[in-house]
């Protein structure tokens, strides 16, 4: 079997490619080659610097000889007389004054002793109250405190009833007897004054 000449030549033109495809073509291989220089070029900077061999000798100096036993001191200067430092005037700290010491504080003042009370009104004269007979039929007992306020004189001014003995006859014969009592009066400096006084008056049987 055979193939034609013409069939052949129609398959080889279409093989080949357009010119934009060339172009395509060129375009990469010159991007490639680009690309191989840069790289290339930095390789070569990028070599080590050749070392430079040192010199024989070193090039710092050398340290200086040692100073004879006779110098006046290790720095080469010299000392200062001591004759002529005794002679500067020195600054001295001045001496320190102590803190004064605090006083203790005062001691407050005693207080004041309480004034004594003044005496009450003592009685000196007292008759006995009379037995009511009524009290004495039904057999009536009990105490009376009565309230007395008594004068400069020693008479009472004023008398009442502090505490009751529950029954009217024996607190009414209390009063009528405490008035006729007679009493030291009160004492406010040395001098009698008018008081008051609580007395209590018992009826037993």
């Amino acid at each position: 079997m055979s193939t034609h000449p013409s069939s052949f030549g129609a398959h080889l033109r279409a093989w080949r490619p357009s010119g934009r495809g060339l172009a395509m073509i060129a375009a990469a291989i010159l991007a490639g080659l680009v690309l191989f220089l840069v790289v290339w070029s930095g390789q070569r900077s990028t070599s080590p610097a050749p070392v430079r061999a040192t010199a024989d000798r070193p090039d710092f100096a050398p340290l200086p000889a040692p100073m004879a036993g006779g110098a006046d001191g290790a720095s080469g200067l010299e000392e200062p007389d001591e004759e002529a430092l005794a002679e500067r005037p020195r600054l001295e700290d001045a001496p320190r004054r102590e803190a004064p010491v605090a006083a203790a504080p005062a001691a407050p003042p005693p207080a004041a002793a309480p004034a004594v009370s003044d005496a009450s009104p003592i009685p000196i004269s007292k008759p006995a109250p009379r037995y009511p007979q009524r009290a004495l039929r039904m057999r009536e007992t009990g105490t009376v405190r009565v309230l007395v306020s008594v004068g400069a004189d020693g008479v009472p001014t004023n008398v009442s009833i502090e505490s009751s003995s529950q029954s009217r006859d024996l607190d009414r014969a209390a009063l009528e007897a405490v008035r006729k009592w007679r009493f030291s009066p009160a004492q406010r400096g040395g001098q009698a004054v008018a008081g008051e006084v609580v007395v209590p008056i018992e009826f037993k049987l």
